[in-house]
């Protein structure tokens, strides 16, 4: 089968491998269709390392994984054959205080599939424990069912620091999950939203999510802007999606008293200033967000719905091409958005 691990920092290469044992007790085999590619895969492949982890070559990316049931281990319950599902990349451990109290993203032990502790989904076949198979809704197509993934995220998101109706809202930087953030708060009632980001191109799909006001990074003030939309309040929540050092301070800046910053973004910098001065002057509620929390179904659900438009979806590459894809959405090129490695094409 093929498989295409990064095996130095920004380079991918496509290798043969022999197919995955198994599956073993509680466990599926699954035929990958399409796997999303996310930012967090950019960092391990442009800078080798997440929070300082550095990468283990050769290490297999992608965790946005859709595919169908091929084989079924002993002792799997309520997973067949021939199922269509998206499958949860946290491996956990079921009984560790975090996984007992519904917190599985803070598992003691977990480990990712896609980092160097697990192989990822960029290859033609997984074993994946039956319990992370979430079944895909029937309406949705392989290339839709890739966002139950990073809508998971959102909806664990909105766990811990979720809009409310007419609230207002600031979303600062509009790749694929600042993107989904935006549709999510439109979808949750938000009054306003207003959204940033350094390509102008995603400033367009910014506003065919929802975003009432997309303004280009550096070059309009986007404080002011919020400052004028939001009668010099400030935004209700401010989802950081860029993690870059600026854009965390600006959101601190754009979030009016007693609101909440919520960092999603992954900061490439392990040491950086933070003006935690000015976030204390108001009192802001700090959030951080780790991964989904096993919330797959009600990511399926919300995209059935048809509350998260599927304009974000805008190139398919196959799974030969995995280098040029990682290059176009590291590159913010071609008008991309969300990029979807398709394993049939």
């Amino acid at each position: 089968m093929r498989t295409v691990p990064l095996v130095a920092p920004r380079r991918l290469e496509l290798v043969e491998q022999k197919m995955p044992d198994g599956p073993g007790p509680g466990e599926v085999l699954v035929k990958l269709k399409a796997v999303g590619l996310c930012g967090s895969d950019l960092h391990w492949w442009n800078e080798g390392n997440i929070h300082g982890t550095p990468a283990a070559y050769p290490q297999i990316l992608g965790h946005e994984p859709v595919g169908e049931v091929v084989e079924v281990g002993p002792r799997v319950h309520g997973v067949e054959v021939g199922d269509r599902v998206s499958v949860e990349p946290s491996l956990t451990c079921g009984h560790c205080e975090f996984c007992l109290t519904g917190r599985h993203n803070l598992c003691l032990t977990s480990r990712f599939m896609g980092g160097p502790q697990a192989a990822g989904f960029l290859q033609d076949y997984r074993v994946a424990p039956a319990h992370n198979c979430d079944p895909i809704p029937a309406s949705l197509t392989w290339h839709e069912a890739t966002l139950m993934e990073p809508v998971a995220v959102w909806v664990h998101i909105y766990e811990l620091a979720p809009v409310k109706m007419e609230q207002t809202v600031a979303v600062l930087g509009c790749g694929s999950i600042g993107l989904l953030g935006i549709a999510m708060a439109k979808a949750a009632g938000a009054q306003l939203i207003l959204a940033c980001d350094l390509a102008p191109h995603r400033l367009e799909l910014a506003r065919k999510m929802g975003a009432n006001v997309a303004l280009e990074a550096g070059k309009g003030d986007f404080f002011d802007a919020v400052m004028q939309a939001t009668g010099g309040a400030g935004v209700d929540v401010a989802y950081d999606a860029a993690g870059a050092p600026e854009t965390i301070d600006l959101g601190i800046r754009c979030t009016k008293s007693g609101g909440k910053f919520v960092l999603v973004g992954i900061p490439e910098p392990l040491n950086f200033e933070v003006d935690l001065h000015t976030a204390m002057s108001k009192e802001l509620h700090l959030q951080m967000i780790k991964r989904s929390n096993h919330k797959g179904r009600a990511a399926g659900a919300l995209l059935e719905s048809g509350q998260i438009p599927s304009a974000i979806i805008t190139h398919l590459q196959p799974l030969s091409a995995a280098q040029e894809g990682f290059e176009i959405l590291h590159q913010r090129a071609d008008g991309v958005g969300k990029l979807i490695f398709d394993m049939e094409l």
